[in-house]
């Protein structure tokens, strides 16, 4: 049962995403147009500021309190949802976490307003789950100065007009004959950081998804986010996170094709009846709803303990993993009930397939969460 701040934020979320949302994304979907007046106006209602203090021009919430109104986004559109998803997660969290008094006071009243958006830039063309294996960027101390050369792949939120501040994972030397991997903040703009077109892609159609170059990109040496070394461990703490988030995100992704199947399957009608009359229609949609549930169980719980302070990667991991099976799932079936009408780009449900894919590859693949799980487990000692 939510507490009554809560419930009051999910009902706030949940009307702006089916009043405002709902009625034009198709349109920014189908031209692969970014949705900046929706993003203004979640700014304006603090959504971006949602897990960050009131001294950092944040909402003085919780972590949970984002994933409830990433849930509810994912309800009518993924493509807002992990614009706001990325931007807190991925780009202003770690800053909050690891950034010094300076680098706090510079990105986070900005980010917290929606004003800019920040990113992470993690992953390379040649790297995928091997983090440290495929990275390939570097950044070398040079009078005083980073300078970073190298690639990024697949970064959300990198692109936009509004975009403001990239973390950059890269080699800065080593360490045990192992890489030294660091983060290091690159300001939009900086010369020698060059953001290609935007990619051709299945779904997510309304969000920004790029690569991004480095050639002797320089920036101050004081642009180092926390401990020089550090960058990886920083980053397995930022995706432990994410992946509750990730969670909440499929979670609405799959309540949503319940909300739209409920509605078609009594109105559309087959052989004298509305066609939620058939046992086997009915099968399929508590079918979806009992996914939805368990899932969002899954995801408070992981919550719950991360909040609490307690261990909590393992449930982060059972999140993401059930949670997304159950957004490709749900997707699935709901496409199957609306027939023909489901592989429509006009109706939501044919949007949500599209969308579904990629919550099992993102933020760590299922094999991923699955090699998580068995480690916490015990089983990898053996």
């Amino acid at each position: 049962m939510l507490n009554d701040e809560y419930s009051e934020l999910r009902k706030t979320v949940e009307s702006f995403a089916r009043e405002v949302v709902a009625p034009v994304i198709g349109d920014y979907y189908e031209r692969e147009e970014f949705p900046y007046d929706i993003v203004r106006q979640m700014g304006a209602m603090g959504l971006f500021g949602l897990p960050l203090p009131e001294e950092h021009g944040g909402m003085g919430g919780d972590y949970f309190a984002l994933c409830l109104a990433l849930e509810e986004l994912a309800r009518v559109d993924s493509s807002v949802s992990i614009t706001l998803e990325a931007a807190v997660s991925l780009g202003a969290m770690p800053i909050y976490r690891f950034g010094t008094a300076e680098q706090k006071a510079t990105w986070l009243p900005k980010l917290a307003s929606g004003e800019v958006l920040g990113a992470f830039g993690l992953t390379e063309p040649g790297g995928g789950s091997d983090v440290p294996g495929g990275m390939r960027t570097t950044a070398v101390l040079d009078g005083g100065e980073w300078v970073i050369n190298g690639t990024k792949a697949f970064i959300t939120n990198s692109g936009t007009d509004i975009t403001g501040v990239v973390g950059v994972a890269a080699i800065t030397g080593e360490r045990d004959g192992k890489k030294e991997i660091s983060t290091i903040l690159v300001p939009a703009g900086t010369p020698g950081f060059t953001v290609s077109k935007k990619y051709s892609k299945v779904g997510w159609n309304a969000s920004d998804t790029r690569e991004l170059s480095f050639t002797d990109c320089r920036v101050p040496a004081e642009n180092l986010l926390g401990e020089r070394g550090r960058g990886y461990a920083q980053f397995l703490q930022t995706l432990d996170e994410g992946r509750i988030a990730i969670a909440a995100l499929s979670v609405g992704l799959a309540q949503g094709c319940v909300d739209e199947c409920l509605r078609y399957v009594r109105e559309r009608q087959a052989f004298g009846h509305p066609i939620g009359h058939y046992q086997a229609i009915q099968f399929k949609i508590a079918d979806m709803e009992a996914r939805t549930h368990t899932s969002r169980l899954a995801y408070y719980h992981a919550a719950e303990k991360m909040l609490a302070g307690q261990p909590f990667k393992k449930e982060a991991a059972i999140a993401k993993l059930v949670s997304s099976n159950a957004a490709m799932d749900n997707s699935r079936e709901a496409t199957q009930i609306f027939g023909g009408y489901g592989f429509m780009n006009e109706f939501p449900v044919g949007r949500f397939y599209r969308d579904a894919k990629i919550l099992e590859i993102g933020e760590g693949t299922s094999e991923v969460q699955r090699m998580l799980i068995a480690r916490q487990l015990g089983l990898s000692d053996l």
